[in-house]
């Protein structure tokens, strides 16, 4: 069998990234990474099931698992970008046929296209720290720690992380898995805590106190900044880190409580925060504590978070203030 030409030998560490394919562009994540690559010198080309209105950069809209592995595979050849970044999936739906399709089918056609295509670029996957085992509280999770997700999220998106491992495994694929913590700022989903957070306070009559009614806030959380995750899949697009799993998060855990209250200064408004069973249905899942240890992704990567949680509070704000306002429902549950 012929090689497959690769840019690989022409990756400098280094240097900008050139062609990136961001499939899941019009996405929180995706959006973010189209515009690291496009400041960094890049160009990005965008890949969303529907056209994006605001699109800033060539935009190609394809359903990736109703049209199959052969439309990615024809763009791949067409293109010859030197990275894909699969930034595609869903989050935390209440429907686990939803997130097996987006977050292992949909993974399963992307490396189909990369196998039949003639052209290998290199992939860059986002997986989550939701496919480990639930840690004890105080534990910094690394990269060895057990895959035992208790949610169907974290199972759908394990099973995405393991197809992408055997294909690297495999010669099929020249990939890395980048375990996303939790990422907040600028475009953090509406139906997010903190996206719901923001809801309630632009919600309240201007010159009165805003109540903002959630679950009880129990749990502590690894945030990481969106513009921060922008930066690691960068780094990851050039440095020779095929087949790793890499951990990406500040590398401490944040009361739930401390960010919901971060959000509410960055609003300005007077706000009472009120917590209760009835304020909103809690689902479990199963992860109280998150900690990752992010040594793999400094000495790998080159990479650590920059950002303050204060400046990503205030930035999801001033993100969510530029929309139109949202009709608010039932605070959601606290598993973002």
């Amino acid at each position: 069998m012929a090689r497959c030409p690769t840019p690989a030998a022409d990756r400098d560490p280094d240097g900008p990234p050139h062609r990136v394919v961001v499939l899941g562009a019009g996405g929180f994540i995706g959006r973010q990474v189209a515009a690291a690559v496009r400041a960094a010198g890049g160009e990005p080309l965008l890949v969303a099931r529907r056209p994006l209105a605001d699109a800033t950069a060539r935009c190609l809209p394809l359903d990736l698992i109703g049209d199959g592995p052969d439309a990615l595979s024809r763009l791949l050849d067409t293109e010859r970008p030197s990275a894909v970044v699969n930034a595609a999936g869903a989050v935390w739906s209440r429907e686990p046929e939803t997130m097996r399709q987006a977050n292992h089918t949909l993974v399963e056609t992307v490396l189909a296209a990369l196998a039949a295509a003639t052209w290998r670029p290199r992939l860059v996957h986002l997986g989550s720290v939701f496919e480990y085992a639930p840690p004890p509280p105080g534990t910094a999770l690394d990269e060895r720690a057990p895959t035992r997700p208790t949610t169907p999220y974290g199972q759908s998106k394990l099973q995405g992380t393991r197809a992408v491992l055997a294909a690297t495994a495999d010669g099929r694929a020249d990939a890395v898995v980048l375990r996303l913590s939790n990422v907040i700022g600028a475009g953090t989903s509406p139906s997010s805590l903190l996206g719901q957070v923001a809801a309630q306070l632009r919600a309240a009559e201007a010159g009165r106190e805003a109540v903002v009614r959630v679950s009880p806030l129990r749990a502590s959380r690894d945030f990481v900044d969106v513009r921060d995750t922008a930066d690691a899949v960068l780094a990851a697009l050039t440095r020779p880190v095929g087949g790793q799993v890499i951990n990406i998060g500040r590398g401490e855990a944040v009361p739930v409580r401390t960010m919901v209250e971060r959000l509410i200064a960055a609003g300005g408004r007077p706000a009472r925060l009120v917590e209760g069973a009835g304020a909103g249905v809690r689902t479990g899942t199963g992860l109280d504590w998150m900690q990752v240890a992010t040594g793999t992704a400094r000495r790998l990567l080159g990479w650590s978070a920059r950002h303050s949680l204060d400046s990503s509070a205030q930035e999801l704000w001033r993100a969510a203030t530029a929309r139109p306002a949202p009709v608010t429902g039932p605070p959601p549950a606290q598993q973002h």
